[in-house]
């Protein structure tokens, strides 16, 4: 089979091109003032505890400090082998849940190669997912968590699942696979990142009433009111897909899922008459 090379499709936009000044703009993430304050510590041995982190995808400038929470804390429990990396669909093309299942993707910091094992096996439990490059061309929400990624790990594999189809059916359906081809993985050696945003588009104070509003439910691992809820009051979640096969995974771990910030776009340039919401959330084992 002839493996697929994937380029970067933002680049030089939502996050710098050149691998010196990239490393700066992350490093600047950790220390912004909406950041954790401090660089992650990368602790080298299996994960013990993280299974999984919801992480924000707009430009760095806008939703990079949030997103760093997240990646200290992975950071901080360990080194996983391979993340699979779930993404809305922003653009329309490919199937309605796509993975990538061979191949590499080209990126600032160096080639990321995909786990061709473990996407293997997702396919061999997953009938709703198809393999479908077309998908993951111009799509950024996958892209942008990478370099996060290599700058913690170095060299890490991913799994890249792009979902068009987000209800909370196939969502749950994402999610139940995976962990029946991998649970035995995850939190180990493998790291699932439900990438998303929250709120698009609408005042600071609304924004950040409905985003609590959605994001309690995802503490709760309650897959059923989360989508209620964003239905119901029309919140504009992009990664709802994301989040709910998140959520089902994390439901077989029993797991604690903890919100490490919220911020919005307006935090980050001062006018908040129309922002987007970024959450990081973290998934935790349970010690109980």
């Amino acid at each position: 089979m002839q493996s697929d090379v994937r380029y970067p499709a933002q680049a030089g936009t939502f996050y710098e091109s050149d691998p010196e000044r990239l490393k700066q703009q992350i490093i600047g993430c950790f220390k912004h003032r909406l950041g954790p304050g401090k660089l992650p510590s990368t602790r080298d041995q299996p994960l013990s505890k993280v299974i999984g982190i919801v992480s924000p995808h707009a430009g760095y400038m806008y939703s990079g400090p949030v997103a760093a929470h997240g990646f200290l804390k992975l950071a901080e429990d360990g080194r996983p082998k391979t993340a699979i990396i779930l993404g809305p669909n922003h653009t329309g093309l490919g199937s309605g849940v796509s993975i990538m299942a061979d191949g590499k993707w080209y990126m600032p910091f160096g080639d990321v190669e995909i786990d061709r094992e473990v996407a293997s096996k997702i396919l061999e439990n997953c009938d709703i997912i198809d393999i479908d490059v077309t998908a993951h061309m111009y799509e950024h929400s996958i892209e942008v968590q990478i370099p996060f990624l290599q700058f913690l790990y170095g060299d890490i594999k991913i799994v890249p699942i792009c979902m068009m189809l987000q209800d909370q059916a196939t969502s749950t359906e994402v999610g139940t696979c995976i962990y029946q081809a991998v649970g035995n993985r995850i939190g180990k050696d493998i790291v699932i990142i439900a990438s998303s945003d929250f709120t698009h588009y609408e005042p600071h104070e609304i924004a950040y009433e409905k985003d609590m509003s959605a994001i309690e439910r995802i503490l709760q691992l309650n897959i059923e009111e989360f989508f209620n809820v964003i239905r119901y009051r029309n919140i504009s979640v992009c990664g709802p897909g994301p989040i709910g096969a998140l959520m089902a995974i994390a439901r077989e771990f029993n797991a604690k899922p903890r919100l490490l910030k919220w911020a919005s776009s307006g935090d980050v340039v001062g006018y908040k008459g129309e922002v987007v919401g970024y959450a990081s959330i973290i998934f935790e084992k349970s010690t109980s």
